[in-house]
Protein backbone atom coordinates (compact mmCIF):
# COMPACT_ATOMS: atom_id res chain seq x y z
CA UNK A 1 0.00 0.00 0.00
CA UNK A 2 1.32 3.47 -0.78
CA UNK A 3 1.94 5.84 2.10
CA UNK A 4 -0.93 8.26 2.67
CA UNK A 5 -0.87 11.42 4.75
CA UNK A 6 -4.13 11.28 6.78
CA UNK A 7 -4.12 15.04 7.39
CA UNK A 8 -3.92 15.69 3.65
CA UNK A 9 -6.65 13.17 2.93
CA UNK A 10 -9.02 13.92 5.83
CA UNK A 11 -8.16 17.48 6.80
CA UNK A 12 -9.46 18.42 10.27
CA UNK A 13 -11.08 15.02 10.68
CA UNK A 14 -7.74 13.23 10.80
CA UNK A 15 -7.05 11.70 14.24
CA UNK A 16 -3.75 11.96 16.02
CA UNK A 17 -4.68 9.30 18.56
CA UNK A 18 -6.58 6.14 17.63
CA UNK A 19 -7.85 5.70 21.17
CA UNK A 20 -8.52 2.22 22.55
CA UNK A 21 -7.92 0.21 19.36
CA UNK A 22 -7.14 -3.46 19.97
CA UNK A 23 -3.87 -4.92 18.80
CA UNK A 24 -4.69 -8.04 16.78
CA UNK A 25 -2.82 -10.12 14.27
CA UNK A 26 -3.73 -10.36 10.59
CA UNK A 27 -5.11 -13.88 11.05
CA UNK A 28 -7.34 -12.70 13.94
CA UNK A 29 -8.76 -9.95 11.74
CA UNK A 30 -9.40 -12.39 8.88
CA UNK A 31 -11.11 -14.83 11.23
CA UNK A 32 -13.21 -12.04 12.74
CA UNK A 33 -14.51 -10.74 9.43
CA UNK A 34 -14.99 -14.23 8.01
CA UNK A 35 -17.04 -15.14 11.09
CA UNK A 36 -19.27 -12.08 10.93
CA UNK A 37 -19.70 -12.54 7.16
CA UNK A 38 -21.53 -15.79 7.93
CA UNK A 39 -24.16 -13.81 9.81
CA UNK A 40 -25.48 -12.65 6.44
CA UNK A 41 -27.68 -15.50 5.33
CA UNK A 42 -27.18 -16.53 1.72
CA UNK A 43 -28.47 -19.21 -0.61
CA UNK A 44 -25.11 -20.97 -0.41
CA UNK A 45 -25.58 -21.34 3.36
CA UNK A 46 -28.96 -23.08 3.16
CA UNK A 47 -32.53 -22.72 1.96
CA UNK A 48 -34.41 -19.47 2.52
CA UNK A 49 -37.71 -19.66 4.35
CA UNK A 50 -40.82 -18.13 2.79
CA UNK A 51 -40.25 -14.69 1.37
CA UNK A 52 -37.30 -13.29 -0.52
CA UNK A 53 -38.57 -15.31 -3.48
CA UNK A 54 -36.73 -13.41 -6.12
CA UNK A 55 -33.50 -12.94 -4.21
CA UNK A 56 -32.97 -16.54 -3.26
CA UNK A 57 -32.45 -17.66 -6.85
CA UNK A 58 -30.10 -14.87 -7.94
CA UNK A 59 -26.93 -16.67 -8.86
CA UNK A 60 -23.63 -15.25 -7.65
CA UNK A 61 -22.70 -14.47 -11.25
CA UNK A 62 -25.74 -12.17 -11.53
CA UNK A 63 -24.68 -10.34 -8.40
CA UNK A 64 -21.18 -9.94 -9.84
CA UNK A 65 -22.48 -8.59 -13.15
CA UNK A 66 -24.82 -6.15 -11.40
CA UNK A 67 -21.79 -4.60 -9.67
CA UNK A 68 -19.78 -4.04 -12.86
CA UNK A 69 -18.67 -0.48 -13.52
CA UNK A 70 -21.19 1.13 -15.82
CA UNK A 71 -24.06 -1.03 -14.60
CA UNK A 72 -23.88 -0.51 -10.85
CA UNK A 73 -23.97 3.27 -11.23
CA UNK A 74 -26.72 3.33 -13.89
CA UNK A 75 -29.62 5.64 -13.10
CA UNK A 76 -32.98 6.03 -14.87
CA UNK A 77 -32.42 9.78 -15.34
CA UNK A 78 -29.05 9.45 -17.07
CA UNK A 79 -29.00 10.71 -20.66
CA UNK A 80 -29.48 8.04 -23.35
CA UNK A 81 -26.01 8.70 -24.76
CA UNK A 82 -24.38 7.29 -21.59
CA UNK A 83 -26.73 4.33 -21.08
CA UNK A 84 -26.43 2.64 -24.47
CA UNK A 85 -24.52 -0.34 -23.04
CA UNK A 86 -27.14 -1.03 -20.36
CA UNK A 87 -29.96 -0.54 -22.89
CA UNK A 88 -28.26 -3.01 -25.25
CA UNK A 89 -28.07 -5.60 -22.45
CA UNK A 90 -31.80 -5.16 -21.76
CA UNK A 91 -32.58 -5.45 -25.48
CA UNK A 92 -30.48 -8.61 -25.83
CA UNK A 93 -32.10 -10.14 -22.74
CA UNK A 94 -35.56 -9.36 -24.10
CA UNK A 95 -34.73 -10.91 -27.48
CA UNK A 96 -33.29 -14.03 -25.85
CA UNK A 97 -36.29 -14.49 -23.52
CA UNK A 98 -38.66 -14.13 -26.49
CA UNK A 99 -36.68 -16.76 -28.39
CA UNK A 100 -36.53 -19.15 -25.42
CA UNK A 101 -40.22 -18.84 -24.49
CA UNK A 102 -41.64 -18.57 -28.00
CA UNK A 103 -43.74 -15.59 -26.90
CA UNK A 104 -44.41 -12.56 -29.09
CA UNK A 105 -43.22 -10.14 -26.42
CA UNK A 106 -41.99 -10.02 -22.83
CA UNK A 107 -41.58 -7.35 -20.19
CA UNK A 108 -38.63 -6.59 -17.96
CA UNK A 109 -40.72 -4.11 -15.99
CA UNK A 110 -41.62 -6.00 -12.78
CA UNK A 111 -38.93 -5.46 -10.19
CA UNK A 112 -39.52 -8.59 -8.10
CA UNK A 113 -41.87 -10.59 -5.90
CA UNK A 114 -45.36 -9.15 -5.61
CA UNK A 115 -44.68 -6.75 -8.47
CA UNK A 116 -43.90 -9.70 -10.74
CA UNK A 117 -46.94 -11.63 -9.55
CA UNK A 118 -49.24 -8.69 -10.21
CA UNK A 119 -47.73 -8.21 -13.68
CA UNK A 120 -48.33 -11.89 -14.45
CA UNK A 121 -51.92 -11.76 -13.24
CA UNK A 122 -52.61 -8.63 -15.30
CA UNK A 123 -51.11 -10.28 -18.39
CA UNK A 124 -53.19 -13.43 -17.94
CA UNK A 125 -56.33 -11.37 -17.37
CA UNK A 126 -55.66 -9.29 -20.52
CA UNK A 127 -55.05 -12.46 -22.55
CA UNK A 128 -58.25 -14.14 -21.34
CA UNK A 129 -60.29 -10.97 -21.91
CA UNK A 130 -58.88 -10.68 -25.45
CA UNK A 131 -60.22 -14.17 -26.13
CA UNK A 132 -63.65 -13.30 -24.74
CA UNK A 133 -63.11 -15.42 -21.64
CA UNK A 134 -62.76 -13.05 -18.66
CA UNK A 135 -62.18 -14.75 -15.35
CA UNK A 136 -63.34 -13.56 -11.95
CA UNK A 137 -61.54 -16.00 -9.65
CA UNK A 138 -57.95 -17.02 -9.09
CA UNK A 139 -57.14 -20.27 -7.32
CA UNK A 140 -54.47 -19.67 -4.68
CA UNK A 141 -52.95 -22.36 -2.44
CA UNK A 142 -53.19 -21.80 1.30
CA UNK A 143 -49.39 -21.88 1.47
CA UNK A 144 -49.15 -18.62 -0.50
CA UNK A 145 -47.49 -15.94 1.57
CA UNK A 146 -47.58 -12.15 1.89
CA UNK A 147 -48.01 -11.36 -1.79
CA UNK A 148 -51.57 -12.70 -1.94
CA UNK A 149 -53.02 -9.23 -2.50
CA UNK A 150 -51.12 -9.06 -5.78
CA UNK A 151 -52.79 -12.32 -6.77
CA UNK A 152 -56.21 -10.74 -6.46
CA UNK A 153 -56.81 -11.57 -2.81
CA UNK A 154 -57.66 -8.01 -1.86
CA UNK A 155 -60.84 -8.24 -3.96
CA UNK A 156 -60.05 -5.39 -6.34
CA UNK A 157 -58.62 -7.43 -9.19
CA UNK A 158 -60.68 -10.57 -9.51
CA UNK A 159 -63.14 -10.64 -6.67
CA UNK A 160 -62.66 -12.95 -3.71
CA UNK A 161 -60.28 -15.73 -4.65
CA UNK A 162 -60.95 -19.31 -3.60
CA UNK A 163 -58.18 -20.69 -1.44
CA UNK A 164 -57.01 -24.23 -2.17
CA UNK A 165 -56.31 -26.23 0.98
CA UNK A 166 -53.38 -28.59 0.94
CA UNK A 167 -53.71 -32.13 2.16
CA UNK A 168 -52.01 -33.86 5.07
CA UNK A 169 -48.80 -34.42 3.07
CA UNK A 170 -48.64 -30.88 1.66
CA UNK A 171 -50.11 -31.81 -1.72
CA UNK A 172 -52.89 -30.06 -3.62
CA UNK A 173 -55.60 -31.73 -5.64
CA UNK A 174 -59.05 -31.38 -7.12
CA UNK A 175 -60.67 -32.38 -3.83
CA UNK A 176 -59.37 -29.23 -2.15
CA UNK A 177 -61.01 -27.01 -4.73
CA UNK A 178 -64.26 -28.90 -5.43
CA UNK A 179 -66.41 -26.51 -3.42
CA UNK A 180 -64.84 -23.43 -4.92
CA UNK A 181 -65.45 -23.98 -8.65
Amino acid sequence: MPEVDPAELLGEQAREDLGQMPEVSEIEIIRHYTRISTWNYAVDHGMYPLGSCTMKYNARVNEYVARLTGLAEAHPYQPERVTQGALRILQMLSEQLIEITGMDAITLQPAAGAHGELTGILMVRAYLESRGNPRKKILIPDSAHGTKSSDGGDGRLCGREPQIKCGRHGRYGVAGSAGER
